[in-house]
């Protein structure tokens, strides 16, 4: 078995060597950062590239043309699926439905109001 005395030397050894590695990697930055070059090492928080408002316009017009492409497609219903998803629903099975949600407003106002006097 390893004593605790080996073992904290042990770790103060690699607390050294860590902060003699952290120097030396701080060191690299800065120089790489004074070149400003484009070296074949990327820098970790490289800042996101700004497009121009016409180079965002012609994406755009590109995405609105593909989609007028597809939309555009024989065979292919107009609403998306969601529409297409649905049955269709006749008046008459309309109106009882629309009856039914009526009545249960009603019914659960009136419980409401039950709850609130009692």
């Amino acid at each position: 078995m390893i004593d605790i005395a080996t073992l904290q030397a042990a770790l103060l050894g690699y607390q050294a060597q860590h902060g003699q590695i952290v120097v030396k990697v701080e060191e690299l930055r800065r120089q790489l950062g004074k070149t400003r070059g484009t070296g074949s090492i990327p820098t970790p928080f490289r800042a996101r590239r700004v497009l121009s408002a016409a180079a965002r316009e012609r994406i755009a017009a590109a995405q609105r043309k593909r989609w007028a492409e597809y939309r555009a497609k024989p065979g292919r219903k107009s609403g998306g699926a969601k529409a297409s998803a649905r049955k269709a629903v006749s008046p008459k099975v309309r109106q009882k439905r629309i009856a039914a949600l009526a009545k249960a407003r009603v019914a659960k106002a009136q419980k409401k109001t039950a709850a609130a006097t009692a």
